[in-house]
């Protein structure tokens, strides 16, 4: 029967849409970038640095003869909408907010910060290369390399 056939496949739709709607509802529950360490978010809004982001701006700052300071901002672009810019800083800004983990300082400025808030940076290396990755508890999607994300 032709009726019986459609609604077996409304049905599967109405399985799938359901089961994406409830996936959307748990997407704070688990992070999108799950190649990142475990360690966890912090639990305040400030955008803070794994060890081993710190150990690396570490290492960079210092084969550069500068200080220890990874800046993080957002800008608009992206194949999500908005994309992480990751430079040392040389200066801080009165308004910028400055976490420290370890020898590094990680600074953000203000209108960053609203969209980070809670955030992780993690450095992390495998096969595919090597990368500061964001850990964004704000970000409702991602692009497939973590360069992007959209709210």
């Amino acid at each position: 029967m032709p009726t019986t056939r459609w609604a077996g496949r409304a049905d599967r739709h109405a399985i799938a849409a359901r089961a994406l709607m409830a996936a959307l509802a748990d997407r704070h529950a688990t992070p999108y970038l799950q190649s990142m360490t475990e360690t966890p978010l912090a639990s305040d809004a400030a955008v803070r640095l794994t060890p081993a982001a710190a150990a690396r701006v570490a290492a960079i700052a210092a084969r550069q003869q500068r200080a220890p300071k990874l800046r993080l901002a957002v800008d608009g672009g992206g194949c999500a909408g908005f994309t992480y810019r990751f430079e040392l800083a040389d200066a801080v800004a009165t308004d910028d907010i400055v976490t420290m983990t370890d020898a590094a300082e990680l600074v953000v400025d203000q209108s960053s910060h609203d969209l980070l808030s809670g955030s992780l940076v993690d450095y992390v290396e495998s096969l595919g290369g090597a990368s500061f990755q964001v850990r964004n508890p704000n970000a409702a999607s991602g692009c497939g390399c973590g360069a992007s994300f959209s709210i």
